[in-house]
């Protein structure tokens, strides 16, 4: 059952290097990236993966639109992160084809993605801070679903 990590505009290239670590250490099939408007795969990025890309494999989409499209149409259901999600991360049904959607650093996900999208989830906050950077947001994200899908809970 495909578990994918899709990176809508991050620009740090440490960020994105996480992100690629944590997918490869939850077993994600693969990540996926816009070609354009988002870091491309530096050394910084390659640095930050600590090795993870060789083992992940991360596809730079022309039109990332288009591919959350070609996604749904080949029945994987796109859950994308925001602070103000509609279902909590322990509620979310990672139970079945996932694709997990990070926005951007400073301003969360695209529009057209979030629209596009069939959850928005949040991780619960119980701290005074209201947030995670992207790339804990990822990994948080990730092991929850991996969590799901070992214990069936």
């Amino acid at each position: 059952m495909p578990l994918i990590v899709v990176c809508d505009g991050i620009e740090d290239p440490h960020n994105l290097g996480a992100i690629i670590r944590s997918a490869e250490t939850a077993g994600a099939h693969g990540v996926i990236i816009p070609k354009r408007r988002a870091v491309g795969l530096t050394a910084a990025v390659a640095r930050s993966a600590a090795g993870a890309l060789a083992y992940v494999g991360v596809h730079k989409a022309n039109n990332l639109a288009s591919t959350l499209d070609e996604l749904k149409e080949r029945g994987v259901w796109l859950f994308g992160a925001e602070a103000d999600g509609t279902v909590g991360l322990y509620d979310a049904p990672f139970d079945r084809p996932t694709a997990i959607i990070i926005g951007s650093e400073g301003q969360g996900l695209s529009r057209l993605t979030r629209d596009k999208c069939d959850y928005i989830v949040s991780i619960p906050m119980r701290g005074r801070v209201n947030s995670l950077n992207a790339s804990n947001a990822a990994a948080v994200l990730l092991f929850e679903a991996l969590r799901r899908r070992t214990q069936g809970n």
